[in-house]
């Protein structure tokens, strides 16, 4: 393989599939990534098995071939040469060396042998619809601080995208047995039909970072143990995670008859002021809501044994009797920090049953939080 790049061109490539490397690898080859020059093009793939990326960029290629290269140490050379440079690639005759040239700078790699390198099998993927970029990443930040990182209950540690038919939307939802989050938006064409699929946490985390850098639309097929996401000139490929989604919306809860309206901001940040006082472990805040004349006033509350108490007032929109209820500080703040409009809405029960919140400027978004005893 000889060829010549573009260092930004190259380093794009690198940045992109370089976070699918493992830092640490009991198998060698899945620190290198591939690459493949052919047709006036270099291919980048990285993989660790389960995920799969692909990055194709423009290239000047003198000789036909492939090799592959250790991920991290590659990207961290192409980073720190000059800008606006190009960048050359030539393998040794034994394939077992690369040499990378950029002006007077030389670097010699060892390379492992391409045939050792795992591709995942294309399959069949059934369904196949786009989703504008932007569509995407509101879905993913309305969704993924909910993902579950415990390993026991695997089935909720991803995305479970679905249909519903009958409202004639796309749904995404993640939870982690405390909080849920849901995100739908109007059914694509191509999308009706496809099975319940979980997109695991990486994934999910790796697709955000590719929508930063793409526009128009991702192109997604989906068979029942893949997903493919095609951004551009970027695949990103991974398998499904294998499991049943609980029966969620049964923990949505659709009689919560004491409805709050508050400023989104300014909850927003008197939560974090008072729960500066909870302790680490619980993070617990007490909400105390009463109906008024004037509205309503909330107040919110922390105690801890150590480091003593604190407590802040609000004006809100509520007409209902008094409830006391408390909640996870953080898993609160997770939710209001995602939310665009100036109100946000809880509807409540009582204070042992689970609380819906909504953004009232984002109707696509729904949340659902259980309270903590307090």
């Amino acid at each position: 393989m000889k060829l010549a790049i573009d260092r930004a061109a190259l380093l794009k490539a690198l940045s992109h599939v370089q976070s699918v490397v493992e830092r640490r690898n009991t198998i060698p080859i899945l620190s290198n990534v591939l690459l493949m020059g052919r047709d006036g093009r270099l291919e980048v793939t990285a993989t660790d098995m389960d995920l799969e990326l692909v990055e194709t960029v423009d290239a000047h290629v003198g000789a036909e071939g492939g090799t592959t290269v250790p991920a991290h140490l590659a990207h961290d050379i192409v980073r720190k040469l000059p800008e606006g440079a190009e960048v050359a690639l030539e393998t040794a005759g034994d394939g077992g060396r690369i040499t990378i040239r950029c002006g007077r700078s030389r670097f010699a790699l060892p390379c492992l042998p391409t045939d050792d390198f795992p591709v995942m099998a294309d399959g069949d993927f059934d369904h196949e619809f786009a989703l504008p970029v932007d569509v995407v990443r509101r879905m993913i930040d309305r969704t993924r601080f909910a993902i579950s990182t415990e390993e026991t209950r695997y089935y909720l540690n991803g995305v479970y995208l679905h249909t519903r038919a009958a409202d004639q939307v796309l749904c995404a939802v993640a939870t982690d047995g405390h909080r849920l989050a849901r995100f739908d938006t109007a059914m694509p064409d191509g999308a009706a039909g496809i099975p319940g699929v979980i997109v695991p946490r990486k994934a999910v985390l790796e697709l955000r970072k590719l929508a930063d850098d793409a526009d128009g639309a991702v192109t997604i097929g989906v068979s029942r143990t893949k997903i493919r996401f095609a951004l551009g000139r970027v695949v990103l490929t991974s398998k499904l995670i294998d499991g049943t989604f609980p029966e969620y919306e049964r923990v949505i809860p659709t009689q919560n008859d004491k409805i709050m309206a508050v400023d989104g901001k300014r909850f927003s940040e008197a939560v974090d002021r008072v729960a500066t006082i909870s302790t680490e472990r619980s993070r617990t805040v007490k909400m105390a809501l009463e109906s008024g004349k004037d509205g309503g006033r909330l107040r919110l509350s922390a105690n801890s044994p150590d480091s003593g108490s604190a407590a802040e007032e609000l004006d809100v929109t509520y007409d209902g009797p008094a409830i006391e209820i408390g909640f996870n500080a953080r898993y609160l703040l997770d939710m209001t920090e995602r939310t665009d409009g100036a109100a946000i809405e809880f509807a409540m029960a009582d204070a042992a049953a689970p609380t819906l919140m909504r953004d009232l400027g984002d109707p696509a978004t729904l949340y659902v939080l259980m309270p903590m005893r307090v």
